[in-house]
């Protein structure tokens, strides 16, 4: 009895911990990949830090008001994988960037990162249509 007791706990337990880890996980389905946003704008914020690197940004819509927007992107890690090498000073509050970017499905201000253009030119990029799926 002993022992059925003990095993069923330590699958009890293990169960919950295997649980834990999956709820802490989100995917990317909040997101419409069929839309692709691509705007000239000035970079808010950077924030380099996991579990997803963040970018805000600003710029005028069509009729001349400021829009504000928050987009997601891998982890730091990751983006380094892709060729962000200049890590948190990637990007800084003022600088001039084109950036393409899936929207949330839900009108909300925010959205997926596709890739960013810089100035110069340089492109710093993550492979957006592999992670659909979750990252």
């Amino acid at each position: 009895m002993k022992t059925k007791l003990g095993a069923s706990a330590a699958m009890a337990l293990g169960f919950l911990l295997f649980s834990a880890a999956l709820l802490a996980h989100h995917g990317t389905a909040a997101y419409d990949y069929s839309k692709t946003f691509v705007q000239k704008s000035t970079i808010a914020d950077f924030k380099w830090a996991n579990p997803h690197c963040q970018i805000e940004f600003d710029f005028k819509d069509e009729s001349g008001a400021t829009q504000h927007w928050t987009i997601e992107a891998f982890n730091p890690a990751m983006l380094r994988r892709e060729g962000w090498t200049l890590g948190r000073e990637s990007l800084k509050p003022g600088d001039e960037v084109t950036i393409s970017f899936h929207p949330a499905k839900n009108g909300m201000k925010v959205g997926i990162l596709d890739k960013v253009v810089l100035a110069d030119g340089q492109v710093l990029k993550q492979r957006v249509a592999q992670s659909q799926g979750g990252y």
